[in-house]
């Protein structure tokens, strides 16, 4: 059987403040970009996760509620004091206590420990720079047997800096719009066969 686990790096951060901890750093207006743009793929790729763990520090906190309001994201999320500074054997701690009724996953967390994390799972890959999403299908029945020598395939990667967001969007925009269209052509169709069927069985 296989699970989904997605890594999500929060997205760009603030820096103006110089008196703000790190943990209370906010999300710049670049970065509440990416979050909406990370949700609307999640949404558009019927990606939803049945959970999210994230930390808990505001630049996460940020960008999950964003991407949970782009995504229509209805699920339980909930935070993880250690994944502040987790490192692969944080996270890895708190999947292993997953239900395995959960098949996927969304962790949101910061650099190094969670590239460090990609890296373990699925090998050398890309940096995975802020709002930057990695989708990895794991081999697994059961969420107890995630080790750090568990092997994943890397299904998708997503890099906001590497992306043309207005032009994904648009082509996003348009592909909900034709499958719009398709239903409601499908939905006509049917209508009308029921119709015709009814008719017939009047005769």
């Amino acid at each position: 059987m296989t699970k989904t686990l997605m890594l999500l790096r929060h997205a760009k951060s603030s820096w103006k403040d110089k008196h703000l901890k790190d943990f209370d750093r906010p999300l710049k207006k670049k970065g509440v970009e990416i979050a909406e743009f990370v949700g609307k793929i999640l949404s558009h790729g019927e990606f939803l996760p049945d959970i999210v763990l994230s930390s808990p520090a505001k630049r996460a906190k940020d960008t999950v509620e964003i991407v949970n309001k782009y995504s229509d994201y209805k699920g339980s999320t909930e935070y993880y004091d250690n994944f502040y500074m987790g490192e692969p054997g944080d996270f890895i701690q708190a999947l292993r206590d997953l239900p395995d009724d959960v098949n996927s996953v969304m962790v949101v967390g910061h650099n190094p420990g969670l590239e460090a994390f990609l890296q373990i799972l699925a090998g050398n890959c890309n940096a995975l720079s802020t709002g930057a999403l990695a989708r990895i299908e794991l081999e697994l029945t059961h969420w107890r047997d995630l080790n750090s020598s568990t092997v994943g395939k890397l299904s998708k990667f997503w890099d906001p800096d590497e992306m043309d967001l207005k032009e994904i969007e648009e082509e996003m925009a348009k592909d909900k719009k034709e499958k719009e269209v398709k239903e409601k052509k499908e939905k006509k169709e049917k209508k009308e066969k029921k119709e015709k069927k009814e008719k017939k069985n009047k005769k």
